[in-house]
């Protein structure tokens, strides 16, 4: 376990910032104690600096997960954000989409959001940006990426794509094994 370089930090706080954008800060420095990065495995993990200071105390070989995983990257360096990190991501997040009831069960089987199922979307929603996606009941499903602003999604098809699929709580059923 060691502390991210300065092209991961920058790849882990571009792609956070996607989806919080300024509320980064508030992850790091927290109410209840001083948070941290760190990179295990090519897995980012989210931890405290006490729970810090008890895993280095564990050999690398027994630690199997000393945070919250917030993500991986791949072989070719570029990161990719897990299911794991929505329960830190919704509370903070800047543009959100809620599904209606019948396709919330569509996006939890991992297609994406159209336009038939889009609920309501944050005001000033841009092309691309990072959204959580929530049910009408305020529950954080997953997030993704918004395919139309909000002003295209106003004039749009039904059966048009308005968020794609990023990551969703389904994910703990289909991808038990692998999730950490």
């Amino acid at each position: 376990m060691r502390p991210l370089t300065e092209a991961e930090t920058r790849a882990v706080f571009e792609k956070l910032g996607r989806y919080i954008g300024e509320n980064i800060q508030l992850l790091v420095d927290r109410p209840d104690g001083t948070y941290c990065f760190r990179l295990h495995r090519d897995r980012v993990y989210y931890l405290s600096e006490k729970l810090l200071k008890v895993a280095a105390s564990v050999p690398r070989d027994n630690l199997v997960s000393p945070g919250t995983c917030f993500g991986k990257f791949t072989k070719t360096q570029k990161f990719r954000l897990s299911v794991t990190a929505l329960d830190f991501l919704a509370p903070y997040a800047k543009y959100k989409v809620w599904v209606k009831p019948g396709s919330e069960q569509s996006f939890l089987y991992g297609n994406h959001v159209l336009k038939s199922g889009l609920g309501r979307i944050t005001e000033n929603t841009a092309q691309y940006q990072g959204v959580v996606v929530y049910s009408m009941a305020d529950v954080p499903l997953g997030f993704g990426v918004a395919a139309k602003s909000t002003q295209e999604c106003r004039k749009v098809d039904p059966m048009a794509i308005v968020v794609f699929h990023q990551a969703d709580v389904g994910e703990y059923v289909r991808s038990e094994d692998t999730l950490t």
